[in-house]
């Protein structure tokens, strides 16, 4: 029996005492008029509405836009890009890459990956680069105009979504328990 100078705290008081949660930020890029270029807008759409994703995620639709998207990736602690990227492989591949493997990529036209750099560059700068960053992309199978996915873009929606998620995870475990490796979702690649 508990005594009385014993006080139960109650689940409100305990969640008081945790410390918040490290910022983490999806940020989705792409163009809804060119075709698989939206594949990563698209998995945005599910990843908010799925109940496996952490409460404290923030979600960022970064369409095409550059340097304005600085403010709202600021301060995070994980930055996770989706986006879709054409690294030569077959359509619909999924891919995942770090930022200290971005910076070693050579230059590329594609604006996304000029606009990510940018962001990053921009981060590191005043700051506040997050001390994590991932991007998860998509060969593409077209960028050309249109507002529909092609097949393998669109069968490698619910696998980004997966891949993401598995990503989320990981960094709550990590940081929840340091000492702790969790299992990588993809193989990187160079």
């Amino acid at each position: 029996m508990m005594s009385d100078e014993v006080r139960r705290l109650t689940e409100r008081e305990l969640l008081m005492d945790r410390p918040d949660p490290p910022k983490t930020v999806v940020l989705a890029l792409g163009n809804l008029i060119r075709s698989d270029d939206s594949v990563a807008l698209h998995a945005l759409a599910l990843l908010e509405q799925d109940p496996r994703v952490p409460g404290h995620v923030s979600f960022v639709e970064g369409g095409t836009k550059g340097l304005e998207l600085v403010p709202y990736i600021s301060e995070a602690a994980y930055l996770l890009v989706l986006d879709a990227v054409d690294v030569g492989a077959s359509p619909g591949t999924i891919f995942r890459i770090t930022a200290q493997e971005l910076r070693t990529l050579p230059g590329s036209s594609n604006v996304h990956e000029l606009a990510l750099a940018d962001i990053l560059n921009a981060l590191r700068l005043m700051g506040q680069e997050p001390g994590e960053t991932v991007l998860l992309g998509v060969q593409p199978s077209t960028t050309q105009l249109g507002i529909a996915l092609s097949e393998p873009a669109e069968r490698a929606v619910p696998a980004l979504v997966s891949a993401a998620i598995a990503e989320l995870h990981r960094w709550d475990s990590f940081g929840a328990a340091l000492s702790r490796e969790a299992k990588e979702p993809l193989v990187d690649i160079a």
